[in-house]
């Protein structure tokens, strides 16, 4: 059996967990990624068993139906259905199986890009470490303005941090109420209002049909000179091309960004070298944490699967289970 791990940058696919207790299991990390599906398909044709990193690589049916060998998809984390052809899973024979995932995560890192904007963090320390000194006037975080896109999981702790800098949180989503707002201190507004008033707006929204182009040229135009955009959920869901041209031409103070249409972000791409974007190559999962729980539930996983018993299925009518009834499961099986 061969057992193929994608986007592996940091190539860690084979220390944290002992793929060997799985007797005659191949394993092969692959640190680069591939957009081409021609060759995605070439490179798992001889693959039984793919384990993916969260939606770097995606899986439609034309994908999945050109790889007659794989017969389990080891997805990580929740949010899968966008980017596997489930259903094409379904009718392939193709078992699907996830984990969970640690959210807080990109909550950690949304603030990290806020507070580098503010304060020009990349420039200080990039200042003292060529034997400068002070280079920049930074701005405080209290009285201003922090406005969410989408107040939930990620949106709610990130609402809370702010309030605790002191700053006047406002939220807009389709769905919201002041009702619901109110319960965590927060004034809902029009989603107008909110683009007129941030010093600071922060998109946490999942992709779907209804959030694709959510952000538009229009809703940027109406953002402060000086206010930041910080996006750590998908870049799908602001306009990109009118993102770049505001930051380009300086009619919004700078963007956060963690997330890219293309990823990795090519070389000669202009969020790499804008003195205005303060961009992490999508770092927002990446902990020592999430990939330890990535691993070591795919291993389990792929024990159960093989076993004739899978776990944490996504696809058919399997139910997703939490992680303590996986251990029990795998201890009543001896594994």
């Amino acid at each position: 059996m061969r057992l193929a791990i994608l986007d592996d940058y940091l190539g860690i696919g084979q220390t944290i967990v002992d793929w060997g207790v799985v007797p005659g299991l191949a394993v092969v990390s692959f640190r680069d990624h591939v957009h081409d599906q021609n060759e995605l398909v070439d490179r798992l044709a001889e693959f039984d068993v793919v384990m993916r990193i969260r939606e770097r690589t995606e899986f439609p049916r034309e994908v999945l139906s050109r790889l007659p060998k794989l017969k389990l998809l080891l997805a990580t984390g929740m949010r899968n259905a966008r980017s596997i052809d489930l259903r094409a899973a379904d009718e392939l024979g193709i078992v699907v199986s996830t984990t969970e995932a640690q959210h807080q995560t990109t909550v950690e890192v949304t603030w990290a890009l806020i507070l580098g904007l503010f304060r020009s963090i990349p420039q200080e320390s990039a200042s003292l470490r060529a034997g400068g000194w002070q280079v920049s006037l930074g701005r405080g975080l209290a009285g201003k303005t922090l406005g969410i896109v989408g107040l939930g999981n990620m949106g709610i702790p990130v609402a809370q941090i702010g309030q605790l800098f002191g700053m006047k949180v406002v939220a807009w989503s389709r769905n919201m109420t002041p009702e619901r707002a109110s319960v965590y201190q927060v004034e809902s507004v029009t989603k107008e209002s909110l683009f007129r008033q941030s010093d600071v707006i922060t998109i946490h929204m999942p992709l779907s049909d209804a959030t694709l182009g959510l952000v538009s040229a229009a809703d940027l135009a109406l953002m402060k000179k000086d206010a930041f955009l910080i996006n750590t959920s998908r870049p799908q869901i602001v306009a990109e091309g009118a993102l770049l041209e505001a930051l380009e031409q300086r009619r919004i103070g700078g963007a956060g960004l963690d997330v890219f249409e293309v990823e990795p972000l090519p070389v000669d791409h202009p969020y790499r070298s804008l003195p205005n974007v303060l961009a992490t190559p999508h770092i927002g999962f990446v902990t020592k944490e999430n990939m330890e729980e990535f691993f070591h539930t795919s291993l389990k996983n792929l024990l159960a699967f093989l076993a004739g018993s899978p776990i944490n299925v996504i696809n058919g009518v399997r139910p997703f289970l939490p992680d303590s009834q996986v251990s029990k499961q795998m201890h009543a099986k001896g594994h």
